[in-house]
């Protein structure tokens, strides 16, 4: 099955008719030579830009030497009003603080005592579903937000989705998505920082959904002083000081965390878990086979995880044709040299985890969906200098082992229960906060008959 994917311009745009495309949607505005180019530059206006889809420069960035080519500060101005200045849009000393106190959250057995959360959510997606089952056509993106907005506060503050204050973040958290459908654009664009207006809208539904956040910080440090907080995500994170600084979060540091938390981990698990659910429906025989490994296999125990290789093998193979987070930009620190071409200080380094997934260079029949090839030479091959739907190296997402968790158990307990079949039109993918469908993603439901 060749899933779809937005329309690319032929060959190279003019500056203008690039700038014009740009606002409409971000991806088909780009040249289709990038699905073979290892590198693009690109100048205009504010604009010098070079597009990296060579493993080698992908290994440079993020891996060898991340620290010369740190976030763009154009592309932080455009999340700021949401996140302040979290470690998703920080960079050196802020950011090495931040992420030694975030990242003993996420290690080892956290992912063993988050499952439980996780598993609660799945079951509660599954009841949630039940009334929609009966084949009419439905938008299955707000639903699976909903899923992922429920595991994101199961997991950091223990409380469901259906909590008063729970509920309105997550309606806030649509509202500024609405607002800024494209938070993203000035930093891909280049735009220097005074050029980023935020309107109104982005600026009130950013206060708002702030404004939620510090009343259930506030109440977590209330209950951490009382000896009463349970040993969630929140509270590791709010009593874990810097090893080297001996300094914990302030409230509006963890205020910035947890809203990036919701936005890395509830925005991007919605898009990657209704891009995945669709494939499936396109796929009935894929469908079926992950349907009878999560009747077989599927169970409340972490360790029953390990028995759900086809259900991971879907969700990789999703992440691979429809990143959440499809483009990123870096900034180079000081003058550089890629591939022969001078690179200044202050040139944006776009890494395009959509291009370089379905690089026809290096992937085989990469238009394809295809789970099976995580098994073959080439796939575990591109698995590690290809793939980085996470980002890769020491700013790689902290949450990635998390996220790898969560997708393959709500995937699993969605198709024990559903059988699913493709809406009427097919999907036109398109960059938002995440990936997302132009105009939804539309499925049909039934009942999956279990004998």
């Amino acid at each position: 099955m060749i899933p779809p994917k937005p329309p690319a311009r032929p060959g190279k745009p003019s500056v203008w008719r690039f700038l014009r495309d740009f606002r409409r949607d971000i991806l088909s505005a780009q040249s289709d030579r990038l699905y073979r180019a290892w590198m693009a530059e690109f100048r205009g206006p504010f604009i010098h830009s070079f597009t990296c889809n060579d493993p080698v420069l992908v290994e440079l960035i993020l891996r060898k030497r991340p620290m010369d080519f740190p976030k763009s500060p154009r592309m932080a101005a455009g999340l700021q009003p949401l996140l302040g200045n979290s470690s998703f849009i920080s960079n050196g000393e802020t950011w090495l603080h931040q992420r030694r106190i975030i990242d003993p959250a996420f290690e080892g057995g956290r992912l063993r005592e988050a499952f439980p959360a996780m598993w609660d959510a799945a079951q509660a997606g599954v009841a949630r579903l039940a009334p929609l089952a009966d084949g009419t056509e439905i938008d299955i993106e707000p639903l699976t937000s909903h899923i992922a907005a429920d595991v994101i506060f199961r997991t950091l503050f223990s409380i469901p989705i259906e909590d008063a204050t729970a509920a309105q973040v997550f309606q806030a958290f649509r509202d500024h998505q609405d607002a800024q459908p494209m938070v993203n654009l000035g930093g891909l664009m280049a735009l220097p920082r005074w050029a980023q207006l935020h309107t109104r809208r982005v600026r009130e539904t950013a206060r708002r959904i702030r404004g939620l956040i510090r009343q259930l910080v506030a109440a977590r440090a209330a209950e951490i002083a009382a000896g009463s907080a349970p040993q969630d995500l929140a509270t590791k994170i709010m009593t874990t000081p810097d090893p080297q600084t001996g300094r914990s979060f302030t409230e509006a540091e963890m205020i910035d965390e947890v809203a990036t938390f919701f936005l890395a981990g509830h925005e991007t698990g919605a898009s990657a878990l209704a891009w995945t659910l669709y494939l499936l429906a396109e796929s009935p025989e894929w469908q079926d086979r992950l349907a009878r490994e999560a009747r077989q296999n599927l169970a409340p125990d972490f360790a029953a995880m390990r028995n759900l290789p086809l259900a991971r093998a879907v969700f990789r193979e999703a992440l691979r044709l429809y990143p959440p987070a499809a483009m990123t930009v870096r900034q180079c620190r000081r003058p550089e040299t890629l591939r022969d071409r001078k690179a200044p200080r202050g040139a944006q380094l776009v890494l395009s985890p959509w291009h370089l997934h379905r690089h026809e260079r290096l992937w085989d029949n990469p238009d394809h969906f295809d789970p099976s090839r995580w098994e073959t030479e080439n796939g575990k091959a591109r698995q590690r200098d290809a793939f980085i739907p996470f980002s890769a190296g020491p700013r790689a997402c902290p949450g990635a082992g998390f996220a790898m968790v969560e997708g393959p158990l709500i995937l699993a307990t969605l198709l024990r229960a559903y059988r699913l079949e493709p809406g009427r039109d097919r999907p036109v993918p398109i960059m938002r906060l995440t990936l997302r469908g132009k105009d939804g993603i539309r499925l049909c439901l039934f009942p999956r008959q279990t004998g």
